[in-house]
């Protein structure tokens, strides 16, 4: 047999086994046994063909996995240019996105570059006028071309209808067209013949529009004719059109705009005046518009906007005063000519704590300085002292820094200033103040060394540091009486005296005592049972008790007087200090007070006043509005509802809390007034969240109900450093805290160990402060940071410890960094959370 057919009759499988014997020794327990091993061994024999099936399915499944991993790879390419498609789609988009925020920006630039007037007026109507005119003439191209595509338009609708007749009629109708034309044209041209014969004037804007009507219809005519001799659409379209305007009568615009005579006050909104010119609101916004303005129907104009708006729209302005009743009503004051010397005004002032109101209670010999609450005077004080002549009339204004307002106005009022300067403190910063003020009145000023009784007094180092400022004594050439005096003891009192009185008669201060009377509000405030009160300081005339005053945004009748000692009074003289009461509400203080004849006319000055009030106040509002829009602000805020006893004090206290806010806290006064506090005060206050603060006011009955119930914060102050104190510290509870970083100490890498489970861990050694476990961590490589993170573990021998001091070995494996070197510092520190304060 061959070797094939030995194969094709052998079995699939053949295994030849052969048997291998041998024997074995083994020892157990100090015995010996022989065991007798057989070694079998097994070879087996497999079929080509089945091989060789197996090899071709295995090539096949190779090359089945070989196409999979193909059209894997050419699904991950595709899915990969799909990505990247959308990625150039998004970029796309923002870049678009981009585009358009940068137009709305450059929109907004514009617009906003568009709302500044034009300083120089001649130069902005010359610009108006060209815009105007440039809008004119792209306005009758427009509308030119508007015509024109519309005469098209129908002409090609009306073409294929026209199309089948006007083969038929085409000669007849050309034959007519060329009559008609001719005979118009023959009868104008006589018409104009015998017109121009007559001497007939006309104006001009009539003769360009007849001429321009006459070249139209010339042209219109010729235009038809030419397409209906060629056979062209439309002729049917033209002739009818030709034919139309030969037969009837247009519309014709007047020659010139219609113009009135538009009577404009100080005020008028849009709406009115549109309705005064007879025209729509929207033409007088796009005209303000075009100026620059962005109104709407019910904004309010000022006088000068609104007559450019008017007499750009071609009308004529007149402008009228809405304050003619006010003059009218101050111009019917009966005074009498005669002028009579009057006493002096004088004001005290100086920095605080310089004993001022000592120094005044030492002349009037009472004892105001101590009631006052805190030591210190907190409101201006208006007093009359007899003396040998006509008297001198006093005015205490507070030293606080505050109260620069009411120090102004005292000086304002004044006619003469006395500086005290306390001899043992010298020359401070309301003094500096007080010699400002003095300077811009132009009062003559006496400068009183207050407190020569303590030991420490220096007058020489007062004088040379007022010196430094300008106010020199008279003893070295200057202009300034220097008088050293005690409040405690009484001396020099009589010195200032003299001195005022010598001060005064070179003034010759003189004013008229009969007549109506006309001063100043130097203080007011609000009494629960007799209403407004306030302090006047008649200036001229003579105040009596049931005159009829108009005082600022108020007005009334004087129902009674009284002087600074509660003494009623039936009338007051020039430099007499009063309490007038009788007031319809608060007025402000520095409000001029003026007797007038008509209680009537002096309700309407007194409601219009008010009523321009709140329009400024609305368009300060707007204004503030319209700037925050551009602006952004994450500032912090305080809100308050601010009470107190008088309005010198409402107006010292919402500056001096103003003044404390910075970029990240801010102090908003929601409401503030002359009073006890209300319950609608305090129903403000829990709507918005603000403090309600009571500066020498108490809150009434309701009130209390209110802020029981909403649970809101109120707070009593009688003297206002302690007011100031606690808002700023309020205030500083809304900064953010600030965060510090203390380092504790650094450990330098000795050696690098590798451990399968944690990674690299350094042995180190502490070489300053403390290294602590869970405090965070710097890897520094060559003094410049690489990793900042915190320890993964601490460890010192085979023990966890939470700290390792200096000069101590450790082994440290920091978290999530694996890359630390031989040579790094692991710096080691704490972050601290600092409170911040207000400066």
């Amino acid at each position: 047999m061959t070797e094939e057919n030995l194969q094709e009759g052998a079995p699939k499988r053949m295994s030849l086994k052969k048997k291998p014997s041998g024997t074995m020794t083994l020892q157990s327990s100090g015995s010996t046994k022989q065991v007798q091993v057989e070694v079998r061994k097994k070879k087996v024999i497999v079929d080509r063909k089945e091989r060789e099936a197996q090899l071709e399915q295995e090539a096949i499944a190779k090359a089945k996995a070989e196409e999979e991993q193909k059209a894997l790879e050419a699904k991950k390419k595709a899915e990969a240019e799909q990505k990247a498609l959308e990625a150039a789609r998004e970029k796309a988009e923002k870049e678009a996105k981009a585009k358009e925020a940068a137009k709305a920006q450059a929109q907004a630039k514009a617009k906003e570059a568009a709302n500044h007037k034009d300083k120089e007026e001649d130069k902005a109507t010359a610009e108006l006028r060209r815009v105007q005119e440039e809008q004119q003439k792209k306005k009758q191209e427009e509308e030119s071309k508007r015509l024109a595509d519309e005469a098209r338009r129908l002409a090609e609708e009306n073409e294929a209808r026209w199309a089948a007749e006007e083969e038929a009629r085409a000669h007849q109708d050309e034959e007519e067209d060329q009559t008609t034309s001719r005979y118009v044209r023959e009868a104008e041209a006589r018409q104009e013949r015998e017109e121009e014969n007559r001497g007939r004037h006309r104006e001009k804007g009539a003769d360009r529009r007849n001429s321009k009507r006459f070249e139209e219809n010339e042209q219109s005519n010729s235009n038809g004719r030419d397409r209906r001799m060629k056979g062209g659409k439309g002729a049917k379209g033209v002739k009818g059109a030709a034919k139309l305007n030969q037969q009837q009568h247009g519309f014709i615009k007047p020659a010139a705009p219609v113009s009135r005579d538009v009577e404009i006050g100080e005020t008028v909104t849009v709406a009115e005046l549109a309705a005064k010119m007879a025209v729509k609101a929207t033409e007088v916004i796009k005209t303000l518009m075009k100026l620059g303005e962005m109104v709407s129907i019910n904004q309010v104009l000022d006088q000068a906007t609104a007559q450019l708006v008017a007499e750009e729209m071609g009308h004529k302005v007149i402008l009228r005063k809405e304050n003619e009743i006010e003059d009218q009503l101050l111009s019917d004051r009966k005074t009498q000519a005669e002028a009579l010397p009057r006493a002096p005004v004088v004001t005290i002032m100086g920095h605080v704590d310089h004993g001022k109101t000592s120094l005044l209670d030492y002349i009037r010999k009472s004892k105001v300085a101590v009631g006052e609450a805190g030591g210190i005077t907190q409101r201006i004080g208006a007093y009359h002292v007899q003396t040998r002549n006509d008297g001198i009339t006093f005015l205490d204004t507070p030293g606080h820094a505050a109260f620069t307002a009411m120090r102004a106005r005292g000086a304002q009022c004044t006619d003469i200033v006395v500086l005290v300067v306390a001899a043992d403190d010298g020359v401070m910063p309301q003094t500096l103040e007080a010699i400002q003020h003095a300077q811009a009145a132009k009062v003559p000023m006496i400068v009183a060394i207050n407190k020569m009784d303590k030991p420490g007094a220096e007058p020489q180092r007062v004088i040379n540091e007022l010196m430094q400022h300008s106010v020199i004594p008279e003893s070295m050439g200057g202009e300034n009486q220097f008088v050293e005096v005690s409040a405690k003891t009484g001396m020099g009192v009589d010195e200032l005296l003299e001195a005022i009185t010598l001060q005064a008669e070179v003034l010759e201060l003189k004013a008229v005592h009969d007549g109506m009377a006309e001063g100043v509000t130097i203080e007011s405030r609000l009494d629960k049972g007799r209403g407004p009160v306030a302090t006047v300081l008649v200036r001229s005339g003579t105040l009596k008790k049931g005159d009829i005053v108009l005082c600022g945004l108020q007005y009334g009748r004087v129902r009674s007087m009284r002087n600074e000692n509660g003494k009623e009074l039936t009338e007051a003289g020039p430099s007499i200090p009063v309490e007038v009461f009788g007031l319809s509400g608060v007025p402000s203080a520095g409000d001029e007070v003026t007797v007038v004849s008509d209680e009537r006319k002096a309700r309407e000055v007194a409601l219009f006043r008010q009523g321009k009030f709140r329009e400024l106040k609305i368009a300060k509002q707007k204004s503030a509005q319209l700037a925050s829009m551009f602006k952004e602000s994450n500032a912090s805020e305080l809100k308050l509802v601010l009470k107190a006893d008088t309005q010198g004090s409402v107006e010292a206290i919402s500056d001096a809390l103003l003044k404390l806010g910075n970029d990240e806290v801010k102090v908003k006064i929601i409401g503030s007034g002359v009073g006890g506090i209300t319950a609608n005060d305090a129903t403000l206050a829990a709507a918005d969240g603000a403090v309600v603060i009571g500066f020498n006011v108490r809150a009434d009955g309701p009130a209390r109900q209110v802020i029981d119930t909403e649970s809101v914060d109120l707070h009593y102050y009688s003297v206002i450093y302690d007011l100031i104190d606690d808002v700023k510290k309020a205030m500083s509870g809304l900064l953010k805290k600030e965060v510090r970083e203390n380092f504790i100490g650094y450990a330098e890498v000795r050696e690098i160990f590798r451990h399968p489970k944690f990674g690299a861990i350094a042995g180190c050694m502490v070489v300053e402060g403390i290294v602590k476990r869970a405090a965070p961590i710097r890897v520094l490589r060559d003094n410049t940071v690489i990793f900042e993170g915190e320890l993964d573990s601490l460890r010192r021998f085979k023990d966890d410890v939470s700290e390792v001091k200096q000069n101590n070995e450790c082994g440290i494996c920091v978290k999530n960094y694996q890359d630390v070197r031989v040579g790094d510092r692991i710096e080691c520190f704490e972050k601290v959370e600092v409170a911040r304060t207000l400066d």
